[in-house]
């Protein structure tokens, strides 16, 4: 059983005696504040804290780590209050407490909402210390591991965020050890029967291999060692998560998962390594394609070693880590090793330089985000690396994870490279943004001052940091183009009124500032701009005595095609520059724009208020896409001819579609044109085929 003296005896191995006096000073601090306190399983509280820190330990966890480890529980459970415990402790340690103690659960209605709230609290306390998460890690280790007490319900819910967040966490982290057991306990905790069956599977066709893994250990050994090399070799089996997340990610059957087990070789330098790596191609034959080198680009948790898989002498693969005890230490422990060699007097600056940064990318996002489900959907793809390798003209490398694209790559070199990227080179060749990035490939992004992010980004960027500074961008960029379309409407109702929004008074926008429960005159614009309000019903409260007779018509609401995204084009009648058209104010879309003779806007009667008279600007260079029914002949080449008929004019088809086949047969064809002007060139062209019988335009309404 674990008590404080044997937690003890584990420090001396690496804390000086007043540190250890430190630590055991904490543990009757948190024994005698959680008196009386029981666990489900019937246990004394203090035994979870003491386990926790017995984790923690094993990770070499530094004093101030360690007595906030075993007093994490404090603050939460027995109202004692932070200042006591600065008093006693330091205020490092308050602070990690106090980190940890705000990393509790809060009410949400929705369970993915909490999620995602905790793990936004997570990112902003790792961003004041990184030893909370470690903790909360811990935690949440022990509390996997004492699973059992807990009803089946929430047994299900703490494993499944388990594998959604903590397990991703210590993987970024680079805590292989502890990844690999909240994993594995999660996984039989949230899908017992798969991993039973799994595990009677394995240990069925592959459970008589211990004597073979035995006999090939002392042969590697003693090869390395008869070239001089100074190795510890480890044959081990891949756990079951690994193998289930392989089979299930590439739709495989346990028999087509082969390299069920790893050998790994740990050795002194890292020149040894790939002279090791040498021999090893020797004696087994190299699989192609199955090399990496993660020492000369280590991962983005920091982790280096050479990855080779070669062919067994049983003719299936077998999958050899080649690394340094260094990089074996860092491999296990991540982060952690930070302080462990921090405990010895050795510098391991790297590992925790990279997740410092990696949390620093985390706060970027976060203050981007507009909501906790939105700051978790950014980070996903960060959460979960397959990482990619590229580089910048001037050789800088760019890691990325997979299916990054060339809007990814531009977001990691800068904000400022993304927001101003129109296309980009690989290796040398112009190249759309929306390329996926393979390893190993220079990439040179092209930019233009006048350039700005693009909604359809979004269906290609994958990084946080791409999608959180697009969407910012867009966001911001839609409320300016609100407040301008709000300022436009106001002014034209405000016209009926012969005035202006100038002239109007500090009192009359006060009032109806207050009447709307609105902040500020912009805000209330952009309310205007998204149709949330309505500026004739505004213009209204801001003169409510005035006399109905004495209005005026207002002028017409030009279209001058640089409105941004709140102006859009209604589908069902498809108006183009040159028709009569009217604008519907739209909740949260804005000017919806109508054809005159819509049979649509007939619905939307009820609220005339709504409606607004519009006309096209003269140097209005909108490009709309039109549908055109063809009706033609059904003979050799028809289609060809109609499509070569346009093909030579600057008008772009977009789509070309049979509807109808026959004797006499239809098409519909989208071309994108930015005038009647044009339309009638088009159809005077199309119309000019000989096989062509008719041609009219379509819209939805006369489908």
């Amino acid at each position: 059983m674990l008590t404080i003296e044997s937690l003890a005896d584990s420090l001396s191995e690496y804390l000086p005696h007043d540190q250890i006096a430190k630590v055991k000073r904490a543990y009757y601090y948190a024994e005698q504040a959680h008196d009386g306190q029981r666990r489900k399983s019937g246990e004394p509280y203090v035994t979870h804290p003491l386990a926790v820190s017995d984790i923690l330990a094993n990770i070499r966890m530094d004093c101030d780590g360690l007595a906030a480890a075993l007093l994490h529980d404090v603050i939460e459970d027995t109202g004692i209050p932070r200042e006591a415990l600065s008093d006693q402790f330091g205020e490092q340690v308050a602070l990690l407490v106090d980190g940890v103690s705000k990393l509790t659960h809060l009410e949400f209605n929705d369970q993915l909402e909490k999620q995602a709230h905790n793990f936004q609290k997570m990112a902003m306390a790792m961003a004041d210390d990184i030893r909370v998460i470690m903790v909360k890690l811990a935690d949440r280790l022990h509390n996997m591991r004492t699973l059992d007490a807990m009803p089946a319900h929430k047994k299900r819910r703490i494993a499944k965020e388990t594998l959604d967040i903590y397990a991703p966490i210590a993987n970024r982290l680079g805590m292989y050890n502890v990844r690999l057991a909240l994993e594995s306990l999660a996984f039989q905790a949230y899908y017992p029967m798969r991993a039973n069956m799994l595990e009677r599977a394995i240990n069925k066709k592959y459970g008589q291999r211990q004597k073979a893994m035995e006999k090939l250990e002392t042969y590697l050994q003693s090869e390395l060692r008869s070239e001089y090399f100074e190795v510890e070799v480890s044959i081990r089996e891949k756990h079951l998560y690994s193998i289930y997340k392989k089979m299930e990610k590439k739709r495989r059957s346990l028999e087509e998962i082969m390299d069920v087990v790893g050998v790994r070789i740990v050795t002194d330098k890292h020149d040894t390594c790939y002279r090791i790596l040498g021999v090893i191609h020797t004696l087994f034959k190299p699989i192609e394609g199955r090399f990496k080198d993660y020492i000369a680009v280590p991962k983005s948790n920091g982790y280096q070693s050479l990855h080779t898989t070669v062919m067994g002498t049983n003719g299936l693969p077998m999958e050899v880590q080649i690394r340094t005890n260094e990089m074996d230490t860092v491999a296990n422990n991540g982060i952690a090793a930070h302080w462990s060699y921090k405990a010895s007097g050795q510098s391991i600056a790297a590992n925790h330089d990279r997740a410092t940064k990696w949390v620093k990318s985390l706060i970027e996002i976060q203050e981007k985000a507009r909501n906790p489900m939105e700051f978790v959907d950014n980070v996903k793809s960060d959460l979960f690396p397959d990482e990619v390798y590229v580089f910048t003209p001037k050789g800088k490398i760019i890691e990325l994870p997979s299916g990054a694209t060339a809007v990814d790559f531009a977001y990691g070199v800068h904000t400022e490279v993304g927001n101003s990227c129109i296309s980009c080179r690989v290796n040398r060749r112009l190249a759309p943004l929306s390329t996926q990035l393979e390893s190993g490939q220079t990439v040179e992004i092209i930019t233009a001052k006048t350039a700005q992010p693009n909604v359809a980004w979004l269906s290609f960027a994958i990084t946080g940091k791409a999608r959180t500074n697009i969407r910012h961008y867009l966001k911001g960029k839609q409320r300016e183009n609100a407040i301008s379309i709000g300022y436009r409407l106001l002014t034209r109702s405000l016209n009926a009124f012969k005035t202006t929004i100038e002239e109007l008074t500090d009192e009359q926008i006060n009032l109806v500032l207050k009447h709307y429960e609105i902040e500020t005159f912009d805000d209330l614009l952009e309310s205007i701009g998204k149709g949330r309000h309505v500026g004739y019903v505004v213009a209204r409260e801001l003169f409510p005595n005035y006399d109905e007779e004495e209005l005026v018509t207002p002028k017409s609401f030009k279209v001058n095609g640089s409105e941004g995204m709140l102006i859009s084009y209604a589908k069902c009648c498809s108006p183009i520059p040159g028709d009569p058209i009217v604008g519907f104010v739209q909740v949260e879309k804005g000017i919806v724009i109508h054809h005159e003779q819509c049979p649509n806007i007939q619905d939307h009667l009820q609220s005339p208020e709504r409606f607004i008279r519009m006309t096209w600007g003269k140097e209005i260079e909108e490009e709309l896409n039109v549908s055109l029914i063809v009706s033609y002949v059904n003979q050799r080449g028809a289609v060809a001819d109609i499509a070569a008929s346009i093909s030579d004019t600057d008008f772009q088809v977009s789509d070309l579609k049979i509807i109808e086949r026959g004797r006499i047969s239809r098409l519909r064809l989208n071309v994108t044109i930015s005038s009647r002007v044009g339309l009638a060139d088009v159809m005077r062209r199309v119309k000019a085929v000989r096989c062509v019988d008719k041609v009219s335009r379509e819209t939805v309404v006369s489908r």
